[in-house]
């Protein structure tokens, strides 16, 4: 089979040894206009030598299958040993030799059709369906002048213009197409007219990069037609709508809108009829819901034309913009550009059929949406139990110039076929505007084609002319039958150009002057297939201005109704999240804590393991550990603390699902959520096993590839689809997070305020200073701080005013107080008033530094049990997870003693309401809590308190007065681990000194930092410096005199 799909190079090589009768070329790189077409320009010379004797073949090579050859001296020596002995090779090389000799009879016509002569006919056809793209009139510009590779020239074989007329028989047993055995005998002539029509026409494929026999023959079925695809005329009146639809769409927002950015689809108007083709085509087919992504590239066409967005709601956000909401309605957050919304909709098909469609909202950040919209579609297939991957499908709009330059391309294509990961296939489709921005090609990529990363992944490739409508339309058809066959991805190149600039207010020829010249004189798709149509008479003159009459009327009256549109109540959440509330309505947060009956019964399912499983004794002894812990309700540790979690949310109903690099085990080999069998090396998932008859995709655990952008944006799309579930991604190192920030930024950061959708995503990034160096201490804690949305009660971070008698005239001054005054608790005029719940349903994101397994618990469990959903960040420990006090009683995690997360973890050193003889408070978060615990039992210094603040973001403002309240006469110190312009202390300051000048205690200088100094690391390498460094910052924090700021 080898031999079938070698490139041109393999069929230059045994063309030439053997196959050329005497005679070498030189080759030449057009056609000759004056000769034959199918003839390029070949200049032949004699050869200076006899052609070389072929080697002998081991004949353990003889029983190769035809489909399997290498070469013609292999083919030849393989014709001797048949001629010998018709039983020595394979049937299929039987089947082909007796074709022409031997006892199978000659095909009528057939006129002295010699072995060789097969042999180069089967080549020239081969390399057609492996390099006819090369040849294919892709460029609607014609701008495009590539070379012809000589195997696709007749000559290149031997064969002469007196052949053309000669009649041939190639057809080849257990191949398709024009290789297929029951092909009718034609000229050389004939053979050649279907070979540039199938293969150098208006599409280009490429498939011959798949291994895989039974594809490329479904393939070359559909391609390789006895005749031309043609369209009936009802099917071309269908087309020529939706292309009218698509083209006057983009005229008549730039008629009204002329100096508007609208990122019009101008040049590439065909991508609309051919994507409700392929919609169409999949409804057919059993799908049911198709998730799509695109950039900014032809999105509002693809919104009002596709996605049936109402055109007066588009045409009204062009007039002023998105107008104001009425009061009644609910959060609006801060909006984003029109052409990054997103929307969904329930298309009726042609069939009859309705098909659900959404397009995912998506950043300006090319690529960035496509792990989201393979995330979302296959929590959409669980959800609605579609095993087989045939109801519902996604599909990723891409542009040329991001397709080849984003790495996020790579890494979502890499998950297609990932059992965790796969959706059964993904269709892509590429705007192909042979400029990306003012970057020609040749400046953007290395590759002949800007898809060429996709066939690492064997997905066939259709490049199609944007100007042909009916070859858009056909190999739209066929990738959606594609994928719904192989369950696989595959790609559709339209090669196409665009109109105007980047924008419509950019101007293109500054940098593309002779690309822009011929465009300004090129005749739009729609003019070329009107004319298409009334020459071939299949439609008149009266059919087309009818249709185009209809839809500007229909264009205009929405336009006239969008003067008076009056934005209604946003789409706040999809119908799976209806019930949860938005930012400004009332919500609770349910208990966390669960049955004692029910926590121990899940507890003995998960640290039970079945007895004929071969496990590793040291993962025994830990599952004995758990099992232990259960019966005495002691000594939870970290790992069986989260098992816990994950393992009563599924008694509760509660999908859950956790991945990323290495978490089955756990990176620091904590978890052993998965047993693997020392002698099977069969799994085993305790997890799977919570209850009788649950479902496997319940629980759901995966390592997965090495990406940290590409599966983070799979989990947040998967997160997207029901809040009942929790989706967890946990990075191997904190560290490795700064790999996806494009996803934290432009996702889970702000997706909430510009796109008005939720999300409960957990990150779990382990962070913590061990000695390990720069890259393995800091999850970067400082970076989700700072993303933070602004709280209220925050003096200026920078400034502060003066702390005059009169707490209200120091607030004046600053508008980002102006609301203090009105917050104050009604019995304490200087205790500040602060809604938990509500802190939260206003912040954007959660960001917490837990320190007992059972806060950690309780805080995963939040993430569910209450009316609204928000990501939560997670600074996970290292060392923490096997510390000898890093332990939680089972108590904690019952519902008998009202047990849920604690935002602020007091000292338990002192029980008092007042406690004036402490001389010292120190604030910290995170494992050094147990650093300063050690030191101070060490000195038994008792007049000095420690509390962690567990949750850092929103700010605990009602726990931290609580506690400068019982500590009056404290010296408030904030101890991190972190370098000063790292970790919390910039966040925390401003907002320790609020709640400090509510109760009089002090201003900004009277916090006291200590921590390492003010680093562009994050950590130095060298462990005996780490160990100086933290026991130092752990002494100071403790020492007897007091701390003067910063160091």
């Amino acid at each position: 089979m080898a031999w079938f799909r070698a490139g041109s190079s393999a069929a230059k090589f045994a063309v030439r040894k053997t196959l050329s009768y005497g005679h070498s070329y030189v080759r030449r790189t057009h056609v000759i206009p004056s000769q034959n077409r199918y003839f390029h320009s070949t200049l032949l010379k004699p050869k200076a030598q006899t052609a070389p004797v072929p080697h002998p073949v081991p004949l353990s090579r003889l029983a190769d299958s035809f489909l399997d050859g290498t070469n013609s001296v292999y083919l030849e020596e393989l014709q001797r040993a048949w001629e010998a002995d018709p039983s020595s090779v394979d049937e299929s090389w039987d089947q082909f030799f007796r074709n022409f000799v031997g006892d199978a009879p000659k095909h009528p016509g057939v006129s002295g059709q010699t072995i060789q002569e097969s042999m180069k006919l089967l080549l020239l056809v081969r390399a057609y369906q492996v390099n006819g793209h090369l040849k294919a009139k892709l460029d609607p510009l014609n701008l495009d002048h590539r070379v012809v590779p000589e195997v696709l020239s007749p000559e290149f074989y031997g064969f002469t213009e007196a052949d053309l007329d000669r009649e041939f028989f190639i057809g080849v047993w257990k191949l398709s197409g024009f290789l297929s055995e029951n092909r009718p005998v034609k000229t050389l002539r004939s053979i050649l007219d279907r070979l540039e029509q199938t293969y150098c026409g208006s599409i280009g494929y490429e498939y011959m990069h798949i291994f895989d026999r039974e594809k490329c023959n479904w393939l070359t079925d559909r391609i390789e037609t006895p005749m031309p695809v043609e369209y009936s005329k009802d099917r071309c009146k269908v087309m020529l709508d939706r292309l009218v639809w698509s083209t006057q769409f983009e005229n008549f927002l730039a008629n009204k809108w002329s100096t508007a950015k609208r990122f019009g689809l101008e040049g590439c108007e065909a991508l609309i009829p051919g994507m409700k083709e392929m919609i169409d085509r999949s409804a057919e087919l059993g799908v049911e819901s198709i998730v799509m992504g695109m950039a900014h590239r032809g999105r509002l066409n693809v919104l009002g034309n596709v996605l049936r967005k109402p055109l007066h709601q588009i045409f009204s956000e062009f007039s002023i913009g998105r107008k104001p909401i009425p009061e009644d309605a609910l959060y609006v957050g801060t909006g984003d550009v029109k052409y990054h919304l997103g929307t969904s909709f329930d298309r009726p098909t042609l069939s009859g059929k309705r098909i659900h469609l959404s397009l995912v909202a998506n950043p300006s950040h090319l690529e960035a949406v496509d792990p989201v919209v393979v995330g979302k579609t296959r929590a959409k297939q669980f959800y609605s139990n579609d095993v087989e991957r045939t109801k519902n499908l996604g599909i990723l709009i891409h542009g040329d110039g991001s397709f080849a330059g984003q790495g996020v391309v790579y890494e979502t294509l890499h998950l297609s076929a990932l059992p965790s990961y796969t959706t059964g296939g993904t269709i892509h489709i590429v705007i192909n505007n042979q400029v990306a921005f003012t970057t020609d090609p040749k400046s953007g990529r290395s590759s002949e084609y800007c898809t060429d990363v996709a066939k690492a992944l064997n997905a066939p490739i259709f490049h199609v002319n944007g100007d042909d409508l009916e070859a858009v339309v056909r190999v739209s058809e066929i990738a959606a039958e594609w994928r719904q066959t192989f369950h696989s991805d595959v790609v559709i190149d339209i090669v196409c150009y665009r109109r105007f600039g980047h924008n419509e207010i950019d101007e293109p020829s500054f940098t593309q002057p002779t690309m822009n010249k011929v465009i300004r004189s090129h005749h739009p798709v729609l003019e070329t297939y009107k004319r298409k149509l009334l020459e071939s008479g299949i439609l008149s003159k009266e059919d087309i201005e009818e249709i185009q009459k209809k839809v500007n009327r229909i264009l205009n009256e929405e336009f006239e109704a969008s003067k008076s549109y009056v934005p209604q109540k946003l789409d706040w959440l999809e119908a799976n999240w209806a019930g949860l509330k938005s930012p400004d309505q009332p919500a609770q947060i349910q208990d966390t804590g669960i049955k004692a009956d029910m926590l121990r019964s899940v507890g003995k399912a998960i640290s039970t393991l079945p007895k004929n499983l071969n496990a590793h004794k040291v993962v025994k002894k830990i599952y004995e550990q758990r099992r232990e812990m259960v019966e005495t309700g002691q000594g939870v540790d970290w790992a069986f603390a989260e098992a816990l979690a994950f393992g009563t949310l599924l008694v509760e109903g509660i999908h859950v699902r956790i991945s990323g690099q290495d978490v089955e085990r756990g990176a620091f080999s904590h978890r052993h959520a998965v047993v693997v069998d020392q002698e099977t090396e069969a799994k085993y998932y305790p997890l799977k096993h919570v209850m009788e008859k649950q479902k496997a995709e319940m629980f759901t655990i995966s390592n997965s590839s090495l990406s940290e952008f590409g599966v983070l944006g799979f989990e947040l799309g998967y997160s997207m689809e029901n809040p009942n579930s929790l989706v967890l991604w946990e990075a191997q190192f904190g560290d490795f997070a700064n790999e996806a920030q494009i996803i934290f930024d432009q996702f889970l950061s702000s997706g909430e305020a510009k796109w008005l959708r939720q999300t409960g995503l957990v990150a779990l990034l382990p962070h913590g200073y061990d000695g390990q160096g720069p890259e393995h201490s800091s999850a970067r804690l400082e970076r989700f701080l700072q993303a933070i949305s602004l709280e209220k009660f925050i003096f200026h971070p920078y400034s502060f005013p003066a702390l005059d008698s009169d707490i209200n005239s120091s607030i004046y001054h600053f508008p980002y107080l102006k609301t203090f005054d009105t917050q104050m608790c009604d019995d304490n005029p200087h205790e500040i008033a602060t809604d938990p719940i509500k802190q939260i349903q206003e912040c954007n994101w959660q960001v917490v530094n837990v320190t007992t397994p059972a806060n950690y618990f309780h805080v995963l469990r939040r993430q569910v049990h209450r009316e609204f959903r928000k990501p939560l960040i997670v600074m996970s420990p290292k060392n923490l997870l096997r510390h000898k006090d890093c332990k939680s009683e089972l108590s904690e995690f019952d519902d008998m003693h009202q047990t849920s997360f604690k935002r602020l973890l007091e000292d338990q050193n002192y029980q008092s309401d007042l406690e004036k003889g402490v001389r010292r408070l120190v604030l910290c978060s995170g494992k050094v809590y147990y650093e300063l615990d050690d030191e101070r039992k060490k000195h038994n210094s008792t007049d000095i308190a420690i509390c962690r603040v567990e949750q850092i973001c929103p700010f605990p403002y009602d726990l931290i007065q609580q506690e400068l309240q019982r500590f009056p006469n404290a010296e408030i110190v904030w101890c991190q681990e972190e370098p000063m312009n790292m970790g919390a202390f910039n966040y925390i300051a401003p907002r320790l000194c609020t709640s400090m000048k509510a109760l009089r205690r002090g201003n900004m200088e009277s916090i006291k930092y200590v921590g390492r100094p003010p680093s562009a690391a994050t950590a130095t390498g060298f462990y005996q410096v780490h160990v100086k460094e933290q026991s130092e910052l752990v002494q100071k924090a403790l020492q007897p005199e007091p701390i003067h700021f910063p160091w």
